[in-house]
């Protein structure tokens, strides 16, 4: 059965260093009424800007997102502001909190559970050669708090997903800067067949070439690597055989350039089918990611859009 592709708004894009409050700035999308601040906070660290959210109705279709929900589900206009240390350093865990508050600033307080969590952060180099997924948890008064790893010096940008109590779902991006400069160039490797620890994985497009704003199905057929078989032990991830995480190759990356989308039921052993849409020409970097008896695998691949 298809899932419709639902659009979600994300309207706010912060930039982060570390280091003192002064040096927080805010770049603000359309539509966006961030702004920079430099409160004190109980965690010691520094309190990185507000990003004001504004969701779309669910199941309103524009080649962006794969949610599902209620199509009468009004926006929350929530605000999310991220906290981190005034040091941040690669490959050392980083503490991080996300605050969710209502234009007034008075903390949100409830939240509804969607794929089996109440947040989902998309944790990603601006390069887009790091990637996680990873699931703060929620302490109360509109407090997330999770560890995050930053593998690599650079820009990142945070996709935090979430759904305020009876409300739309909604994304909000932040962005974290890891001091230093990598030295290793970003590449870009458009090969449809490769191997993720006991896996091998082949990536099949319904179409010989993806066209923007087409709607196309994405097919990860999966193997054991060892066997060369289906593997016999795929189970469910956050409620469903699958996620895929599409972002646009881009600087800075927006809301335009982000894409989730679910896993279609039904489908041949081994075989996990999206249908999404690419809403510009580009290169697209896709993460799918399935269960193999309790151990995420996350398949990535290159694409080019025509």
């Amino acid at each position: 059965m298809k899932r419709i592709l639902t659009a979600l708004a994300i309207t706010s894009t912060l930039v982060i260093t570390a280091g003192c409050a002064s040096e927080v700035n805010s770049s603000q999308t359309p539509n966006s009424s961030a702004t920079a601040v430099a409160d004190a906070n109980p965690h010691e660290g520094h309190n990185m800007g507000d990003s004001k959210t504004s969701g779309t109705e669910e199941n309103s279709h524009s080649g962006h997102g794969g949610h599902s929900g209620n199509s009468k589900l009004a926006p929350a206009n929530a605000i999310a502001k991220l906290t981190v240390p005034t040091k941040i350093t690669e490959l050392a865990p980083v503490n991080l909190a996300i605050d969710i508050k209502d234009k007034e600033g008075k903390p949100i307080a409830n939240f509804d559970k969607f794929q089996e969590k109440l947040m989902h952060l998309i944790v990603v180099s601006d390069d887009l050669q790091s990637f996680n997924h990873i699931h703060p948890t929620y302490k109360g008064n509109g407090r997330f708090e999770v560890q995050a790893n930053f593998p690599q010096p650079g820009g990142y940008t945070l996709f935090s997903d979430y759904k305020v109590a009876g409300k739309a779902e909604q994304v909000s991006t932040l962005q974290v800067k890891v001091p230093g400069t990598n030295p290793n160039p970003p590449k870009i490797d458009l090969a449809t067949t490769k191997t993720f620890g006991n896996t091998k994985a082949n990536l099949k497009l319904s179409q010989p070439s993806i066209k923007a704003g087409q709607e196309v199905h994405l097919i990860f057929n999966l193997l054991d690597a060892a066997s060369n078989q289906p593997p016999k032990d795929l189970q469910n991830y956050l409620g469903e055989k699958g996620h895929l995480v599409i972002l646009k190759q881009s600087s800075p990356l927006t809301e335009a350039d982000y894409i989730h989308a679910h896993a279609m039921k039904d489908t041949p052993p081994g075989e996990i089918h999206f249908i999404t849409s690419f809403p510009q020409p580009g290169k697209y970097k896709m993460w799918g990611q399935f269960n193999r008896n309790g151990k995420i695998i996350t398949a990535d691949f290159w694409v080019d859009v025509q």
